[in-house]
């Protein structure tokens, strides 16, 4: 997808974003950076309400550019303002609406929990978990803007190593409980094997017992370790990859039903359903605001 010129050269200072983008947008957006493993990158303008409640297995941190970002998350509502970083933790529902008339333009991140565990080091316990989603951190709002100097290209290793650790280094800042060394309490060698595993065989329906040889773990304890490692199940970590990529391929121009047999979904309402309840938004509307986020340009 072709974003314009306007977006790519942007100043990407807080107080500096795309000036003029969003008043020349009269309708709702999503410019999607090309997938890879690891880490999804849009940016999006919404007028009104935009995600229907759900939930991700990854980290979703990124930052308002203009307007006012509400949601509802934790039992509460939330709103981001211009230059505020968001952080939402895995596996935690929530919605997205305008707060104002005006609407809100943003850019997020979604980002594997296994890529910030990694950056942690063996001495972390546990993920990072903070519990306010807006908050006003430097360190964090460098590391969401490192991420979108070039859209319209995937990230380098190099790159996504050196993101990986500027966001755990923030998050870790901001919840001190990830410094506890109590690592023996999780097996992360079982959890990696039965990640990439999974990684390996999106395709097709796994078996509990082939991941069971795999790790050397039964069933259940097995989805206890994934669930600490990684912040969510093995089967949801598996059906959000294949969603992922459907997502992905419906953004480059692949029909719905292809993106479906493609992510390896028995059909095109199997997809359908899971990608809503995952999303927020049905597949065709992702469909229609990404056609959109190729024309729009400012004024």
């Amino acid at each position: 997808m072709n974003i314009s010129r306007a977006r790519r050269s942007a100043d990407l200072r807080p107080q500096n974003l795309t000036p003029g983008l969003e008043r020349s947008c009269t309708e709702d957006w999503v410019a999607a950076a090309p997938w890879q493993t690891g880490i999804q990158r849009i940016e999006a303008y919404f007028s009104g309400d935009a995600y229907a409640p759900h939930r991700h297995d990854t980290y979703s941190i990124g930052y308002t550019i203009r307007g006012v970002q509400s949601f509802d998350y934790r039992g509460t509502r939330a709103d981001s303002l211009a230059g505020q970083v968001m952080v939402l933790h895995p596996d935690e529902i929530h919605t997205g609406q305008a707060g104002t008339e005006d609407g809100f333009h943003y850019r997020m991140l979604y980002v594997e929990p296994a890529l910030v565990r990694e950056a942690l080091g063996p001495t972390a316990s546990a993920l990072p978990f903070l519990s306010t989603a807006v908050l006003s951190d430097p360190r964090l709002m460098y590391a969401v803007h490192s991420a979108f100097s070039d859209m319209e290209a995937p990230l380098e290793p190099v790159a996504l190593v050196e993101l990986a650790v500027l966001l755990a280094d923030g998050l870790r800042a901001n919840d001190r409980s990830a410094h506890r060394a109590s690592s023996a309490l999780i097996d992360v060698q079982a959890a990696a094997r039965a990640k990439e595993y999974l990684d390996a065989h999106q395709d097709h329906i796994v078996k509990s017992e082939e991941l069971e040889a795999v790790t050397g773990l039964d069933r259940y304890a097995l989805a206890r370790q994934f669930r600490k490692a990684f912040g969510t199940s093995p089967y949801r970590y598996l059906t959000m990859r294949r969603l992922d990529r459907a997502r992905s391929d419906i953004a480059g121009g692949l029909t719905l039903a292809d993106a479906a047999m493609k992510a390896g979904f028995s059909d095109q309402a199997h997809m359908t359903r899971r990608f809503k309840a995952n999303y927020g938004i049905s597949p065709g509307q992702w469909q229609r605001l990404v056609r959109r986020a190729g024309t729009a340009a400012p004024s």
